[in-house]
């Protein structure tokens, strides 16, 4: 279906959340470290409940390793520095969805390298950001919505 990437994340809950969510959608989940936790930490586990098994995990240790196994992909980065607003794209299965870090973000010559491609989710501007894996959930769902919830139930 989608791919979600992300970069460097830091906290295991958000990742085991968005690993359900994955799951759910049949979305891939791919981790680029190094990761702010282990992948066999109590909470990344808890988080993901039982859906383990029903999602497609792979890490990396670059995100040019990324990259290079799926050099023709189309690449979306998502972040509060976004040009445009995530609605106004029309998805493809197949394509990558980029998240940074809870505490970071993406980096900013990513960003640079990719204009054309960086969205952002609109918020009220004393917000600094979203939760990851709220923000994850919505450019997910607006995917497949486009998409017609093809596969889904």
């Amino acid at each position: 279906m989608f791919n979600v990437v992300l970069y460097e994340p830091d906290i295991p809950q958000n990742t085991g959340n968005i690993s359900r969510l994955c799951a759910a959608t049949g979305c891939n989940l791919h981790l680029i470290g190094p990761l702010g936790f282990s992948l066999q930490d109590r909470h990344l586990k808890r988080a993901g409940l039982d859906y383990w098994d029903l999602v497609d995990v792979s890490c990396y240790d670059s995100y040019q390793e990324l990259r290079e196994k799926y050099p023709e992909a189309t690449y979306y980065y998502i972040s509060t520095k976004g040009k445009y607003n995530y609605t106004s794209v029309d998805f493809k299965k197949g394509d990558f969805f980029v998240f940074g870090s809870e505490t970071r973000g993406l980096p900013p010559e990513l960003l640079e390298e990719n204009q054309n491609f960086c969205l952002r989710i609109p918020m009220v501007p004393a917000a600094r950001c979203l939760n990851l894996s709220n923000a994850v959930a919505i450019v997910v769902y607006e995917a497949l919505r486009k998409q017609k919830f093809s596969g889904l139930s």
